[in-house]
């Protein structure tokens, strides 16, 4: 049988499915593997299965070739491996679209409400025991946020979860604006109008980022596209980290040009305690959940599976990102 070395266990049903193709060895940590101990994990095995914090270098593809043959991540996000390299030496990379959608939809609406809604705050309030030392239950101006009904959504990246939370919005009976590299038929379906960034930064009341990152999007949402906001608008990002800039967001924050922030990502991860970003207050932080449910975890699983097994019977697995491997390899072991 070939052999399955997994980078973090993977607690669903597809991972028993997995032992049914493979030797599989496991990483028993919390914590991922790092360079050194992924090479000698995997020394001799056959398949990957990464998640987007294991950074597979050209050092350690070639230190796994050529036996390795396929990295399968369990992400949807790719840019943690090192593409150029796993095509040069025929290593079929895959990852995990689609399933996650409406899970990162949701997360991103929970980021919306509770930010503008000051949810958070108001919970801590409540635990501290601070609204019962006011001596009062309600005071006109306790707790104040923002409407999200009637206001304007902007929408950056007109892709499957972009789609996904513009259908959302129109139940809050939003303004939709969108940016995208291309115009999505879609989304102008639902009333969503297409236009530049510098008009969806100024128009905004909400702005949620969907983007993948790449060189044009590194740090995209930078000091001027904040500068650009509503002093009442709030930036929701559930992407990638490197996206924003946060040393500007925290700027933007501290000083008051935008009302407040829902961050689901970061540049680096997990978020360092010590970043100034953590003491304020217009701000909510999740440690990357988006995908983060049950039903929507498994789902994953059962695409990773389904990848390494059509491999597995030489077909091209359903979600290959680097296709031009296919010159270089046929898929199967």
């Amino acid at each position: 049988m070939p052999k399955l070395f997994i980078t973090r266990e993977i607690p669903f049903p597809a991972t028993e499915k997995m032992k049914q193709l493979f030797t599989v060895s496991i990483w028993p940590k919390f914590v991922p593997p790092s360079k050194e101990e992924i090479i000698n994990n995997a020394k001799g095995f056959d398949a990957l299965v990464t998640t987007l914090e294991d950074k597979i270098t050209c050092d350690i593809i070639e230190s796994l070739s050529p036996q390795l043959k396929i990295i399968a991540q369990y992400a949807v996000g790719f840019d943690n491996v090192d593409l150029e390299c796993a095509t040069k030496h025929g290593v079929y990379v895959t990852n995990t679209p689609d399933v996650l959608t409406d899970a990162t939809a949701d997360i991103a609406w929970g980021l919306i409400l509770s930010v503008s809604r000051r949810i958070v705050e108001a919970d801590k309030f409540v635990r501290s025991g601070k609204w019962f030392l006011l001596g009062s239950a309600w005071h006109p101006t306790l707790m104040l946020g923002y409407d999200v009904y009637g206001k304007t959504l902007g929408i950056v990246g007109g892709g499957r979860i972009g789609y996904a939370v513009a259908k959302r919005a129109k139940g809050f009976d939003m303004r939709i604006l969108y940016n995208s590299r291309n115009r999505h038929k879609e989304m102008e379906d639902l009333g969503a109008r297409y236009v530049d960034l510098v008009t969806l930064f100024k128009e905004s009341d909400i702005i949620s980022l969907h983007v993948p990152l790449t060189n044009e999007t590194y740090n995209l949402v930078d000091e001027k596209l904040l500068r650009l906001m509503k002093k009442t608008a709030f930036l929701i990002n559930t992407a990638r980290g490197k996206v924003v800039d946060l040393n500007a967001l925290y700027k933007a924050l501290k000083e008051g040009w935008i009302a407040g922030a829902g961050l689901d990502v970061y540049p680096s991860e997990p978020l360092d305690p010590k970043n100034p970003i953590v003491n304020l207050d217009n701000i909510v932080l999740l440690p990357h959940i988006g995908s983060a449910t049950h039903e929507t975890r498994a789902k994953m699983a059962d695409l990773v599976y389904k990848n390494l097994e059509m491999f597995y019977n030489g077909d091209v697995p359903i979600t290959l990102v680097n296709k031009d491997v296919l010159k270089i390899r046929k898929p199967g072991f």
